[in-house]
């Protein structure tokens, strides 16, 4: 995988990219299965680890490029609370799109409440 700083792109913005497309494999290989009652819950589960794969080769860049340690932005915490938040919107467009379901007001309510933690873990970050 590329280092961001060769392609050119801040490393907050390549950390956060690389998150949110692991963030998508992650909820299909969690949650798509439910569309399919047919499947064997060991075949559910095969399926769910071949994508979950996908996710690793991209969360572990994103983690080790942003982590302070690195030379990225984000501290630990920083970086498992933006995941969070990535989880939980990519979550919220799948539950509509693939599961059909919409969110109750007080989801909406929890999942507003994890941002402004992220903002809150996000005040005073060099």
């Amino acid at each position: 995988m590329p280092n961001p700083t060769t392609l050119g792109v801040p490393t907050w913005l390549f950390t956060t990219g690389l998150l949110l497309v692991a963030n998508v494999f992650m909820t299909f290989a969690w949650y798509f299965h439910l569309r399919f009652k047919a499947w064997p819950l060991a075949l559910a589960i095969l399926v769910s680890w071949g994508v979950a794969f996908f996710e690793y080769v991209l969360q572990v860049p994103a983690n080790r490029f942003g982590h302070v340690s690195q030379g990225g932005p984000f501290t630990a915490a920083q970086l498992k609370i933006i995941q969070e938040a990535i989880t939980l919107t990519v979550f919220a467009g799948f539950s509509l799109w693939v599961l059909g379901e919409r969110l109750r007001w007080n989801e909406v309510v929890a999942f507003a409440l994890i941002f402004a933690g992220v903002v809150v873990a996000m005040i005073g970050r060099e």
